[in-house]
């Protein structure tokens, strides 16, 4: 059974840090596309950031382009986002999610993941 795990969300305040990991466990991602999305209170599940199969390229969306950073530990088939200069509008809940084996390419659409995690609360205040 496949699981997707986070860890790392907290309250913090506005401009600090945070590292999101997202742990897989029931096969290995290396081969397959991983994301981070979130949900605001209110509003829709939207794209953080993304790093692809194989070649761990990385996508970062606009709004967290150069202050987010996304990476890849294989050996411990996890993936990490590391969050900086943290701001009130970055309070969500970060879901990891998982394409398919040997989808490499990252997209923004939530349809082309197939697994999921339970997701992991940020709160920033300002």
């Amino acid at each position: 059974q496949v699981k997707l795990v986070e860890t790392g969300g907290r309250l913090v305040q506005a401009g600090g840090s945070l590292r999101l990991s997202c742990v897989a466990s029931g096969r290995t991602f290396d081969s397959a596309a991983m994301a981070w999305f979130r949900q605001a209170p209110g509003k829709e599940r939207e794209f953080v950031g993304g790093i692809s199969g194989r070649s761990d390229r990385t996508m970062l969306a606009d709004s967290v382009r150069g202050r987010f950073t996304l990476s890849r530990d294989a050996a411990n088939n996890t993936i990490n986002l590391q969050m900086n200069s943290l701001k009130p509008e970055d309070t969500a809940v970060y879901y990891c999610a998982a394409r398919a084996t040997r989808a490499v390419a990252i997209t923004t659409t939530q349809i082309s993941y197939t697994y999921w995690g339970q997701g992991t609360q940020v709160t920033v205040s300002s």
